[in-house]
């Protein structure tokens, strides 16, 4: 926090995951949250020397080699460029790349584009927004009504209703070991998955049960 350089102390327990834990980097995800504040604010609102954070690091880590994911279970919707290009098919070319696009890159419509590995605010629900600054959703309004302190650090129910459509069947165990507000949990159980959520402070759990008032 002394200079306005970064720590890498995150790269480091995701090197430290892979080389002595054991587990496989299968994708690294970044999740775009246009709510974040500009911090540390010496660096970036004061002195001006950073640019604002809008991007938070998801590493996606595997127990083998071949980790159990469906990215047809997160499809999103196909953009007017994509309609247009299924409509009047793939013309053969060879793009400045050097790369040859011929006619068997037509396929029947898959419901779908597959989606990015930047995860962004494209859902019109208002439960399921990537942004972090819900003020009004039945969880922060009850806690406001019992006068429980809000969860400092929640994030969107979008964000763990992307991972458990993507990497998890109905009826498998979803675990989340710093459950904080439990949105995790919450999630889950809307998605018919059984779910374990651990928390260590009883004041976030018990105003975590908010979550599942019908």
């Amino acid at each position: 926090m002394g200079t306005p350089t970064r720590s890498v102390y995150h790269f480091k327990v995701l090197l430290a995951l892979i080389e002595k834990v054991g587990f496989h980097l299968a994708q690294e995800l970044f999740w775009y949250n246009p709510a974040k504040m500009p911090m540390p604010a010496e660096w970036v609102t004061v002195r001006r020397i950073r640019v604002k954070d809008s991007v938070e690091y998801v590493w996606w880590l595997s127990k083998t080699p071949w980790p159990k994911a469906a990215n047809a279970n997160v499809l999103k919707e196909y953009s007017k460029d994509m309609l247009r290009l299924n409509a009047r098919k793939v013309r053969a070319t060879v793009r400045p790349s050097g790369h040859v696009i011929h006619s068997g890159f037509d396929k029947v419509d898959a419901g779908g584009s597959i989606p990015p590995n930047v995860i962004e605010d494209e859902i019109p629900d208002d439960m399921l927004r990537f942004g972090n600054n819900a003020a009004n959703d039945q969880y922060t309004l009850r806690c406001k009504e019992a006068g429980i302190k809000i969860h400092p650090a929640r994030f969107p129910a979008a964000l763990p209703d992307f991972f458990i459509r993507f990497l998890t069947d109905p009826d498998d165990i979803v675990v989340d070991p710093f459950a904080g507000s439990n949105t995790t949990g919450a999630v889950a159980e809307r998605l018919e998955r059984r779910w374990v959520a651990i928390e260590r402070n009883k004041e976030y759990l018990e105003a975590s049960k908010f979550r599942f008032d019908l």
